[in-house]
């Protein structure tokens, strides 16, 4: 559940960018609220509710507001990233009503069209050879028309198809075919077409394969199932997956049936357009008909419905395999695992690997890698670990990505030790050197840990075997380094990076961000400011702006601004930052304001859920000095509820997060001290870590105990 505690009418945010001393009768000056306008908002549905619009022109509050005036005030919330809108899957296929009385329809030819058989040609050899030295020839035109001048044999039917299905690079099919059509020896048939279409698939060279097509239109003659086929199949292979569409609809209009291989093909690209509903509809008609599904099919279906996490649609998948008895090959495992690895399930995934390798199916490395990835996501560290003590006792292949997904996945989870034995494992390898992004885990390891000469040392033997640093590895030890003021290195660290080809985004802004939230004032703050400069200097004149005295209006527009030209990862990050900074200058006011901004624009969903019995205030995604700054609101707010005699829930809580990671410390110890800095009745419940909570009477009798 997600909520918005702000209303247009809440606050009156002007001459706030001053202290603000923190009592529950706070100096802001808000309008005088009716029952009917409280300012604490919250909705229990599932979807969140609109964005508060604040301050609304005279015109807007007219009783019938035009459009362009309703727009405009709603633009005035609405970022310049739109949410992407989600594919509804159909889980389960809709039943096709066969009539028993009748044949079933045939939506597909059981058969696959077989090839014409070649008889014995004692010219074979001749033509292999110049075949060969077709091949070889330099790849033009006017080279390969020059070798055809000494073909041994006159281009007979047979001689011209031996030839044609011999040449490799698809220019030279081209050149070939095109040369036979000027000989006239004999009648292009739709064979001619097809072997050059083939050869040209293999250069995804659609554009040419659909003018052959149409020029066999032009000319009468017939496509037939591997026209088709050989069409849909390379406009799916080019990502032309409309085209495909448009081909495989034409076949189906000349009464033309497409084989298992072409039917496998096009569930394909309706699944990669995202027809769930074609896709289901598709392959129930085909099972209708007779069509025994092979695992390349069912991978097609295990792919689309893992794209969306949606575990039914996988279940239905290994149900009708199993009906079917149809075994898995490695490609469908591969996909399957990665299908359970995006619905979340770690469990059966695991299962399935398990299932697999007693199968007598060996994983290679997208098998292991798949499988990392998930036990990583699932904070399954001693699983992942087993994995790869069998992936070394077994002899399984280790290639890069698996190598750098474990290292990952150490990082995510604080195992420093363990990663450095990875590390020098693949010191060790022949084949899998560590490259940057191996030396970037272990640089947000150290990093994550506060090792700070470990990682220098790292940086240090970087520039030694000329391994290139990211931006990412520069973030990581940017962030280290701050947290241990060592402001000097940290200026080296950015400058070296800079000068390395390096070039700063948001993350890194953000990081810098980070440092002069928590960076005391001085020569080390001007140094990190600098940096700032160089990464990102718009944030620079807004965090100078903070404490001057623009007002609110024009303080809005420019954070929307920024914001616009910021990521949406690093949204929330900036704004949790900036709320620091304003609470390390005791702009108190600013932080309020920042905090209000940021929640109009979005970038703190599910701040509060409200329930019948409980309302919660979740703050495990903000930084402390907007936890605190949130807290401080939500409190203010229940007060001016209870001398209200506003009704509230039996139990109010407020979440932390316990924090998983190895080296993580949560919010929990900060936000304890708060609370019992403002002698606020929550408790840290014993029960569940991170987690405080009061009941309705402990804050009715607090409120009235602050009343003079």
């Amino acid at each position: 559940m997600a909520s918005t505690f702000f209303t247009a009418n809440s606050l009156d945010l002007k001459h706030h960018h001053n202290q603000i001393p923190f009592t529950f009768t706070f100096t802001f000056n808000s309008p005088k609220r009716t029952k009917k306008s409280p300012f604490f908002y919250c909705n229990s549905s599932k979807s969140p509710p609109k964005p508060s619009i604040p301050d609304l022109s005279e015109d807007t509050k007219k009783q019938n507001p035009s459009l362009a005036d309703q727009l405009k005030t709603l633009s005035t919330t609405t970022l310049s990233d739109p949410p992407q809108k989600t594919t509804q899957l159909l889980t389960k296929p809709k039943s096709i009503w066969v009539n028993p009385t009748k044949p079933r329809p045939s939506v597909l030819n059981l058969q696959r069209q077989k090839k014409t058989s070649y008889s014995y040609n004692p010219q074979i050899r001749d033509l292999k050879l110049f075949s060969k030295k077709l091949n070889d020839c330099e790849n033009s035109e006017e080279a390969f028309l020059k070798v055809l001048e000494d073909i041994p044999h006159p281009p007979t039917r047979e001689n011209a198809l031996l030839v044609l299905n011999s040449l490799k690079p698809w220019e030279k099919a081209m050149f070939f075919f095109s040369w036979l059509k000027t000989q006239d020896s004999f009648p292009m048939e739709t064979i001619f077409y097809n072997v050059t279409m083939k050869s040209l698939r293999f250069g995804r060279q659609f554009q040419l394969i659909e003018d052959l097509a149409n020029e066999m239109i032009s000319n009468g003659v017939a496509l037939d199932n591997i026209t088709y086929s050989t069409i849909i199949t390379c406009a799916k292979r080019s990502n032309l997956f409309d085209k495909a569409v448009e081909w495989f609809e034409r076949m189906y209009k000349t009464g033309l049936m497409p084989d298992e291989v072409t039917y496998s093909a096009v569930l394909d690209v309706y699944a990669k357009l995202g027809k769930v509903e074609e896709v289901m509809s598709l392959y129930e008609r085909g099972r209708a008909s007779g069509w025994t599904p092979d695992a390349i099919a069912f991978a097609v279906l295990a792919k689309m419905f893992g794209e969306a996490g949606d575990y039914d649609g996988i279940r239905y998948v290994l149900q009708e395999m199993k009906s079917l008895d149809v075994k898995p090959n490695l490609v469908v495992f591969n996909t399957l695992l990665e299908a359970m690895g995006k619905a979340g399930k770690p469990g059966l995934a695991r299962s399935l690997f398990e299932e697999m390798v007693a199968a007598g199916v060996s994983p290679d490395a997208k098998t292991l890698t798949s499988l990392v990835k998930i036990y990583g996501k699932a904070r399954w560290a001693r699983d992942a670990l087993n994995l790869w003590q069998r992936m070394k006792s077994n002899g399984w292949p280790m290639d890069f990505i698996l190598y750098n997904t474990l290292l990952s996945m150490c990082a995510d989870l604080g195992l420093q030790e363990e990663a450095e034995n990875l590390f020098d494992d693949m010191k060790q390898s022949v084949n899998c050197k560590p490259d940057s992004w191996s030396y970037t885990a272990m640089l947000n390891i150290y990093g994550s840990g506060g090792n700070v000469e470990k990682a220098m040392n790292l940086f240090e033997e970087m520039s030694r075997e000329n391994v290139a640093i990211n931006v990412m590895g520069c973030t990581c030890l940017i962030q280290c380094l701050g947290r241990a003021k060592k402001i000097d290195e940290l200026v080296t660290v950015f400058d070296t990076s800079v000068a390395r080809g390096v070039r700063p985004d948001d993350r890194l802004s953000g990081c810098l961000l980070s440092v002069v939230s928590y960076c005391e004032s001085g020569e080390d703050l001007d140094k990190v400011i600098a940096c700032l400069q160089k990464s990102n200097p718009r944030l620079v004149s807004f965090v100078d702006s903070l404490e001057s005295e623009v007002g609110i209006e024009t303080l809005k527009n420019e954070f929307k601004t920024i914001l616009n030209e910021t990521e949406v990862e690093a949204r929330r990050p900036f704004c949790n930052c900036l709320i620091d900074i304003c609470r390390k200058r005791n702009l108190i006011g600013r932080a309020h304001e920042l905090l209000y901004m940021g929640t109009m624009y979005g970038l703190y969903p599910g701040l509060h859920t409200k329930t019948p019995e409980e309302w919660r205030l979740n703050v495990r995604s903000l930084s402390v000095g907007a936890a605190h700054t949130a807290f401080e609101e939500w409190v203010r707010t229940l007060s001016e509820m209870v001398n209200r005699y506003e009704p509230l829930p039996e139990l109010l809580s407020a979440s932390t997060g316990a924090g998983t990671h190895k080296y993580s410390q949560g919010l929990g110890n900060a936000f304890e001290s708060h609370v019992a800095k403002l002698s606020a009745p929550f408790r840290a419940s014993d029960e569940k870590p991170g987690v405080f909570f009061a009941s309705r009477e402990d804050i009715v009798s607090w409120v009235q105990s602050k009343v003079v």
